[in-house]
């Protein structure tokens, strides 16, 4: 991982040189004579993801301090099954993932499981905006992966491997122990990985023509969150302060819980008898299940992979080129098993046969023995199988283009790209609240408990289910309530763009003070992409709906780049670039007619200065813009699960009433709502039609520096600066939550939507409304460091010391324009997230040998971390330094092997409160961030033919 070095390039973490020839640069048009970046670029080469002994690219990526962890395997419940990266902590959505500097999926379904990291040559990493250039999404910056497309000869590449974990957290297991709960494992060898590969290309035509194809296959084995310490339990605060942490749990139990809505119990919650007999006792924490155990902590996964790359040069004026890839991916995302959800509002039978008489009078008061119905919130546990998330995608992407050069120094370039996402999901082993509700309405036939609707006739194959006793729940009872939910997303992205390249320099427009022509680009490019997302009957009982849209871009755009001064006295080169795109959008929604348009100008200017040789300075300035995508403007709306703690809940709320009223709670309910189950409200999630363009301000300056006097040195200073207006989020239902607490603003107390009945902010019927929206603002600055040092040792061969550092100056966010701001620098929590310590590094020392042999320790640092709130337990995150070793050896001129191991001390991640954790928080912990399944092993071999 390095900053690209001066001519003759060379990129020091892979050791490849370019050819001599004009190259493009990721974040600029213009074609160079080296790969030297007037915005600060980073670059990671496959050297580096064979010495991670990485199968995921987004895993190599997370490395980079620059990055912070999004979606990974990982992540299981609420996953969609897809991977992704976040640049400057400014959203997956702001970084412009390409793919040989082409777009590499629909923006609103990138997946860099679509990746094949085998054949991965490098990574180009641009911080900043760069719109002008590639047009929306590139707010943060870009990731262009490039990879190897023009092999001629057989390449297999395969690699396995596992983790393998001493659990001897003994703080956790206390706590574990202290709750009854089992304790995991002592050693444990799980999360087995295999990866297999292969690739063939051939040139022909006297190296006229050259054709390349792949194919891959990849495995993941699950691992249970009971597996680890860590996640043995969900771990909680064991009182307001959060001084301590215990072995929460959720009130959705197998013992079975009831918090009736009317009648002599309304708002006392009840819960049957641990000896299985028909009695309702007072709910407490010792009832609390655990639901922790059956998540999966890395998800299982299969993946197939294939591809092929093809180009003819017919002459020098026109070359014919194109590609196909095709990925199919399935994976099983794994939580705890179903139940009937408190938040549901059922109505049971006042003389229902499955009531012993003592439940009828406590449910029904006088009532009791009546065919009246009484409705009541039910919390029972189906532990009978886990719920399943069956996630699987097919994703396509071809491409088709001519290229050539007409006349000196002018050259063309025109191209087609296709790509589309296929996406189906099922949810397994669930409950349908609609057959819930028949089997509840029970009546007494013939002696015999038979459904109402059985009587009827509106559902005959309805059977009783008995939650009024512990246990009392059949696999049987269960099998009917269990129906899978279906949803399918096609997402669908075309583009056509050509560009027209000069080298101005050969018909004599060159500054008199340089010897390289002026050059320029022009170019236009026009974008299609489309959505259609539909939902089965039993997914829209939840919420879900269906949705489409589309939105279509036409654009122009033109890059200048002018060398003014070049070899003279303190002026061995000064280079000035600009360019500018103009966006026209039209957005529509077939189901109901919608369309909106907009248009817009980005552009940039880099300035480019080489006093002397070994030094050179540069700046830049972006305006950037980032248009809504499809999931945004047009995703549907639907209630889903967040961390949160409602603070108008429990018998004495720590809210006071006059605040609880601003939220819809009434005078009767205050003192007598129940709380969130296992700290999870729910909030109202999806699309919002009335969404603009945000706007990106990036400011970055910076020197490259490569004296003389030492050899084989590098080092770069970048400091950036990125600010983004009307930025497009759902506003955090933890802030959303706390403002208004302690605000009373009217705005976020407005957000809660609570249940009618039973006050709560949970379930279908109570949420926080956090759909997305033009907030405020977003601003983060910091100084990138990247150096790169080799010193020769003779005949032990050379020694590279490489380091990639961020230093966090700022991440300032003010939700709602005029409502204050907030800065995240150095903390993490449920407002700031994920933690964004003031300074993360990367170090890797690698040694050379001579026998064609390698060995190379990296050393990853994250800085400590504040809560951003109040905990004495969870106040601070220690910094965290993990190793890493691995090797390369060549056995033959055709053969290398290579292994490592990753967290080479087996270090824990931190254990955290599950109510401090945000988005990508799992297993107690921030897996991506931290690494969550302790020490990693791998062996891989490359063949070459």
């Amino acid at each position: 991982m390095a900053q690209v070095a001066p001519t003759p390039s060379e990129d020091p973490a892979s050791g490849a040189s370019e050819q001599a020839s004009d190259i493009v640069v990721t974040g600029t048009r213009i074609r160079r004579p080296d790969l030297q970046s007037n915005s600060p670029l980073t670059i990671v080469g496959s050297q580096e993801i064979q010495y991670q002994g990485a199968t995921t690219v987004e895993s190599v990526l997370n490395r980079l301090p620059q990055f912070t962890a999004d979606s990974n395997e990982n992540v299981s419940n609420g996953s969609d099954g897809t991977s992704n990266v976040n640049l400057r902590n400014l959203g997956s959505n702001r970084v412009l993932v390409l793919l040989n500097g082409q777009r590499l999926l629909p923006q609103q379904a990138i997946d860099l499981n679509f990746v094949p990291s085998a054949l991965v040559e490098r990574i180009d990493v641009v911080s900043g905006g760069a719109s002008a250039v590639y047009g929306s999404d590139a707010l943060s910056g870009v990731v262009n992966f490039i990879l190897k497309d023009n092999l001629d000869g057989f390449r297999a590449d395969a690699q396995v491997g596992f983790a393998q974990h001493d659990n001897n957290n003994e703080a956790v297991r206390s706590i574990v122990r202290a709750r009854g709960f089992d304790l995991a494992p002592g050693k444990v060898a799980d999360g087995g990985k295999q990866d297999l590969n292969i690739a063939f290309g051939k040139n022909f035509a006297d190296g006229r023509g050259n054709i390349t194809m792949y194919a891959g296959y990849r495995h993941f084995d699950p691992v249970l969150q009971s597996n680890r310490d860590v996640s043995a339990c969900a771990l909680q605060s064991i009182d307001a302060p959060r001084t301590a942490l215990t072995c929460g749990g959720s009130s959705n139990t197998p013992y079975g819980t009831f918090a009736p809505l009317a009648g002599p119990n309304q708002g006392i919650t009840l819960t049957n008898a641990k000896d299985g007999s028909p009695n309702w006792v007072p709910y407490d924490n010792s009832f609390a299940y655990n639901y922790a155990p059956t998540n999966y902590f890395q998800r299982s996964d299969n993946r197939y992979s294939a591809g092929a790359f093809a180009k003819f040069k017919f002459s020098p004026a026109a070359e014919v080129y194109g590609s196909f890839m095709f990925m199919r991916d399935h994976t099983f995302s794994q939580a705890a098993p179903s139940a009937l959800f408190l938040g549901t509002t059922f109505n049971v039978p006042c003389n229902s046969p499955m009531l012993s008489s003592s439940q009828a009078s406590a449910l029904c008061g006088a009532n009791a023995g009546s065919a009246g119905l009484q409705p009541t919130l039910i919390g029972y546990r189906l532990a009978i199988a886990p719920r399943r998330d069956d996630l699987r995608h097919q994703d396509y992407r071809w491409t088709a283009g001519i290229r050539g050069e007409i006349a000196n120094g002018l050259s063309y370039d025109f191209n087609y790209l296709h790509s589309r996402v296929n996406f189906d999901e099922t949810y397994l082993n669930n409950v349908d609240n609609v057959k819930a509700q028949r089997a509840l309405d029970v009546v007494n036939v013939g002696g015999t408990p038979t459904c109402r609707s059985v009587v009827d006739g509106t559902d005959r194959s309805c059977v009783p289910v008995n939650v009024f006793q512990a246990n009392g729940v059949t696999a049987d009872q269960a099998a009917y309530l269990f129906s899978p939910s279906n949803t399918a997303g096609r997402n669908r992205q075309t583009v056509f763009s050509g560009t027209i390249t000069g080298d101005l320099g050969n018909y004599g427009l060159t500054s008199p003070w340089a010897s390289r022509g002026i050059s320029l680009v022009l170019g236009a490019e026009h974008r299609l992409e489309t959505l259609k997302f539909t939902a089965d009957d039993v997914a829209k009982q939840g919420g879900t709906t269906d949705a489409d849209g589309s939105i279509r871009v036409i654009e122009g755009y033109g890059e200048l780049e002018v060398p003014l001064v070049q070899n003279k006295p303190f002026f061995r080169e000064l280079t000035l670039n600009g360019a500018a795109r103009y966006s026209a959008y039209k957005n529509s929604q077939g189901s109901t007619g919608f369309g909106s348009s907009y248009n817009v100008w980005t552009y940039k200017g880099e300035l480019t200065w080489r006093p002397i040789e070994m030094l050179r300075l540069r700046a830049s300035y972006n305006h950037a813009i980032r248009a809504p995508n499809i999931g945004e403007l047009f995703a549907s709306q639907q209630v889903g699960n967040v961390a949160a703690v409602d603070p108008c809940s429990g018998a004495t709320p720590s809210a006071s009433a006059a605040t609880c009223a601003l939220t819809g709670v009434t005078p009767a309910q205050y003192g007598h709502i129940i709380d969130c189950p296992s700290d999870v409200c729910s909030a109202l999630g999806g699309g919002n039609l009335a969404l603009k363009p945000e706007i990106g301000d990036t400011y970055t300056i910076g020197l490259v520096l490569t004296p003389e006097q030492i050899r084989n040195f590098s080092l770069s200073v970048d400091y950036y600066n990125i600010k983004v207006k009307n930025y497009i989020s759902p506003i955090d239902p933890a802030l959303i939550i706390d403002q208004c607490q302690e605000t009373q603003d009217p705005f976020y107390c407005g957000l809660f939507h609570r249940d009618p009945r039973s006050g709560a902010i949970f379930g279908t019927d109570g949420y926080i409304v956090s759909t997305t929206l033009n907030t405020g603002y977003l601003k983060t600055s910091g100084i990138d460091v990247i150096t790169d040092y080799t010193l020769g040792l003779g005949g032990l061969g050379k020694l590279n010391f490489n380091l990639v550092g961020t230093y966090l100056i700022n991440r300032i966010a003010q939700p709602l324009p005029g409502l204050g701001t907030y800065d995240c620098k150095g903390l993490y929590g449920p407002t700031c997230g994920q933690p964004l310590p003031e300074w993360r590094h990367v170090l890797r020392t690698t040694w050379a040998l001579p026998q064609d042999a390698t060995l190379s320790l990296s050393w990853r640092y994250i800085g400590a971390t504040k809560v951003n709130g109040s905990s004495v337990v969870n106040d601070r995150i220690a910094p965290y330094s993990y190793f890493d070793l691995a090797g390369t050896i060549a056995v033959a001129k055709s053969f290398k092997l290579r292994m490592g191991v990753n967290n080479l001390f087996d270090k824990d991640p931190p254990a955290i409160d599950a109510g401090l954790l945000s988005l990508f928080g799992n297993g107690n912990t921030y897996p991506g961030v931290y690494d969550p399944l302790g020490r990693t092993i791998f062996f891989g071999a490359t063949v070459n033919f």
